[in-house]
């Protein structure tokens, strides 16, 4: 019989100690260490045995390898996310926070995959099969031959995938309802989510299909649970978006088969997400270059450029230090651009201030330059003169003032398609320009 152990176990970030405690001493939270049994199995570890290893073979580097088989969805947005398709055999953690769409994306690509002949199966542990249903319905793939269970057992799930042969997809919602046998806890615990990821990994890489975990997060934004899933899956998706606007976003953060710097956008309507081709013209919608206090500037999220217009509010404070909001930006980030605009431009800012970047916070670094030009017009209550051109910002803020931007050439493309006629950006060489098809 094997040994069991007792250890404490914080369930916000899977440190482990010996005793239990109120506070963790490694994340900080309260009240997340709870007493979890350590057993010999997938959760202990290998039991000791007394077989000698075998040896294994070993080969150089330079020998042939094929690319990884994909399997489009049919989601255009979708497939650039995850590098051109889903890979045979990988294994896919998508995280997001509650009612933003993971359930809603997830069911419209499996029928999407199904109605092309592939068979998919969607196994739903928080939901019943009714529900799942409804949802189907709504989306309009009622008829769509997608195999549909409710379980939360692994070893019953695995015992079904065995029995459908030749199953592409595999969906899994969510990884913190299912519990194995293997591990005495319960579920949602660090002990079974890193104990039924390791089983569903192991049949992907066995089985050939792909298997897509949907993960919960913490109220930080981040997975929850142990941090070493993030690392055993191939690809991390996050999908974000603000509760009160119907755009979403899905980024990578991890891709073992692709890039970790696209996105796709995403709009929520009454049938399902529909997917945005020209993010650019959503994001900027109807503009007023009469306006003071708003400028649009040029950020690359991957191979994309995405235009997003930046709006800026200042008023007189009576409060010694004024306060400054911002929506979709960094605070640090606007105290160093403002300490550059007072030691640089002599335009120092003492008013109350409100800056907002709608709907989506990029992580472009050339949207550094865009502060100092919407904030000094609501100042001065008047529109500069920079600012009546339909103009596109493509350069970077630093402490040293301006740097050239490395990505300029290619955040030029997508303005000249939107009609955009000015472009405040560093001076290039014109074989440069040339060469971007610039000029």
């Amino acid at each position: 019989m094997a040994k069991i152990k007792s250890r404490f176990v914080c369930q916000n970030c899977g440190a482990v100690t010996s005793r239990w405690a109120g506070k963790c001493e490694s994340c900080g939270e309260w009240n997340t260490i709870i007493e979890d049994l350590e057993i010999a199995g997938i959760a202990g570890g290998p039991a000791k045995t007394t077989r000698k290893g075998r040896v294994i073979p070993l080969t150089s580097l330079d020998g042939e390898a094929e690319d990884a088989p994909r399997i489009h969805s049919n989601m255009p947005e979708l497939d650039r996310v995850t590098g051109g398709g889903f890979v045979r055999g990988s294994a896919i953690l998508l995280g997001g926070d509650p009612g933003i769409g993971k359930s809603t994306i997830l069911l419209q690509a499996a029928g999407s995959l199904a109605n092309k002949g592939h068979k998919v199966v969607y196994i739903s542990g928080e939901e019943a099969i009714d529900q799942v249903r409804l949802r189907a319905r709504r989306l309009g793939l009622s008829d769509s031959a997608v195999r549909l269970g409710a379980e939360t057992s692994v070893e019953d799930i695995l015992a079904t995938l065995e029995s459908e042969k030749d199953a592409v997809l595999v969906i899994l919602d969510s990884i913190q309802t299912l519990w194995s046998d293997q591990a005495e806890s319960a579920p949602g615990t660090v002990t079974q989510v890193r104990t039924s990821s390791q089983a569903m990994i192991r049949y992907a890489k066995k089985s050939g299909a792909t298997v897509v975990l949907v993960g919960h997060v913490t109220k930080e934004g981040q997975i929850a649970g142990p941090r070493v899933v993030e690392h055993m899956v191939d690809a991390v998706l996050y999908f974000e978006g603000e509760g009160a606007h119907q755009f979403r976003i899905l980024r990578a953060v991890k891709n073992r088969f692709g890039p970790t710097d696209e996105i796709g956008v995403f709009e929520m309507t009454g049938k399902g997400l529909r997917e945005v081709a020209n993010p650019s013209e959503l994001f900027l919608g109807e503009r007023n270059n009469s306006s003071p206090g708003a400028a649009v500037f040029s950020g690359m999220e991957g191979s994309r450029p995405v235009l997003v217009e930046v709006q800026a509010l200042v008023s007189p404070s009576q409060l010694g230090t004024p306060r400054r909001a911002v929506v979709g930006w960094d605070s640090s980030r606007l105290a160093m651009v403002l300490a550059v605009l007072d030691s640089h431009a002599g335009c120092g800012l003492v008013a109350m201030m409100s800056i907002s970047m709608w709907p989506v916070a990029l992580r472009s670094t050339n949207r550094r330059l865009i502060l100092p030009l919407p904030l000094p017009s609501p100042h001065r209550s008047r529109v500069s003169h920079w600012l009546k051109m339909p103009f596109i910002s493509v350069r970077s803020v630093f402490l040293a003032l301006c740097v050239p931007c490395p990505m300029w050439p290619h955040g030029l493309r997508n303005p000249r398609n939107l009609a955009s006629h000015t472009q405040l950006g560093p001076l290039l060489p014109r074989k440069t320009c040339r060469k971007s098809s610039l000029i």
